[in-house]
């Protein structure tokens, strides 16, 4: 495992890191704890530093998975937690629903309520990252998240202040850093092999400002491992189901099919492998966050820190 600062304000973390959505109980279909926290202790155990979580993920069930994990290893260690907040699923609790519900609130309230709940359930006394959560530009063009994260910063209730930049939005969302990268440490981008759009402009101004960035997606929600067809079904409470629909399956298939000389002449590696490598070959990418539901798969992701490959020797973008 390698490690890099994250960005010219953040800590020393992994380079491949642990997502921590797919062992919430919610949205991936059924899951079981026990192979959850064992695919932890694996990541652990196998140099991961940095796991990224939210609180809706499992309506604060992942956060809790990770401190149980922690506890049980007696320390935090080195391990650096980054969680996000904004989408409010308190009103929700209780309630049955396939998947998680929708509910934006990215008010200075409400993000200072979210920040103390998720200290109390990772069981610490400061959130190392605490991100905004993929929020529409027209709720960050208000002042209220952005003061919510300035004043718990300064509450020290988080020590880094970070955003998770809108899906397919990464070039109409640039702009906020160039307004507000002296508060934001840290941004979240989606990016991967088929997803580029980051490249842009998105990247060019992390690098300039010295922005931490952490890949989300880097395996296209497990496609990129080359485990899907056009043939793929997801169940009703597996987010899947729309993410990887099948028209998007189709165009995706299209796409993969122009990188294929490229994974056959480097078939020592597994498709997840190079795919994981390629999100952090770029010069401004500091960590890439798969999902690992299992300590087999946990393994596999970890060795994509070592591959010797440059952001040079991968194929340029595949045509629509």
């Amino acid at each position: 495992m390698k490690y890099t600062k994250l960005g010219k304000n953040g800590p020393l973390i992994s380079t491949i890191g642990f997502g921590a959505w797919g062992i919430s109980g919610r949205d991936w279909g059924k899951t079981d704890d026990t192979k959850s926290k064992a695919a932890l202790h694996q990541a652990l155990d196998s140099g991961v530093t940095f796991i990224d979580t939210a609180d809706t993920y499992g309506s604060g069930h992942s956060e809790e998975l990770i401190h149980e994990v922690l506890k049980e290893r007696g320390n935090k260690d080195n391990v650096i937690i980054a969680t996000k907040a904004g989408n409010n699923f308190y009103p929700y609790l209780g309630k049955k629903h396939k998947t998680t519900p929708g509910n934006p609130d990215y008010s200075k309230k409400h993000l200072i309520f979210a920040a103390e709940q998720s200290i109390r359930r990772l069981g610490v006394d400061a959130l190392d990252i605490l991100q905004l959560h993929s929020p529409d530009s027209s709720l960050l063009e208000k002042d209220e998240p952005w003061e919510a994260l300035e004043k718990l910063k300064q509450q020290g209730k988080i020590k880094h202040a970070g955003w998770s930049v809108q899906s397919f939005r990464e070039t109409d969302q640039a702009h906020f850093l160039e307004e507000h990268h002296d508060l934001i440490d840290v941004i979240q981008v989606r990016y991967n092999l088929l997803e580029r759009e980051a490249e842009k402009k998105l990247f060019p101004m992390a690098l300039k400002y010295g922005t931490g960035v952490i890949v989300r997606i880097p395996i296209l929600f497990g496609f990129l491992s080359g485990k899907f067809s056009r043939h793929s079904k997801f169940g009703e409470d597996d987010h899947r189901r729309f993410n990887l629909s099948p028209e998007k399956l189709e165009k995706y298939l299209i796409q993969l099919e122009n990188l294929k000389p490229f994974f056959n002449k480097h078939d020592q590696f597994s498709m997840a492998q190079l795919s994981l490598r390629f999100c952090i070959s770029h010069p401004a990418c500091h960590t890439a966050i798969p999902g690992g539901k299992t300590p087999q798969q946990v393994v596999e992701n970890v060795a994509a820190s070592d591959i010797e490959l440059k952001y040079e020797d991968f194929p340029g973008l595949p045509p629509d």
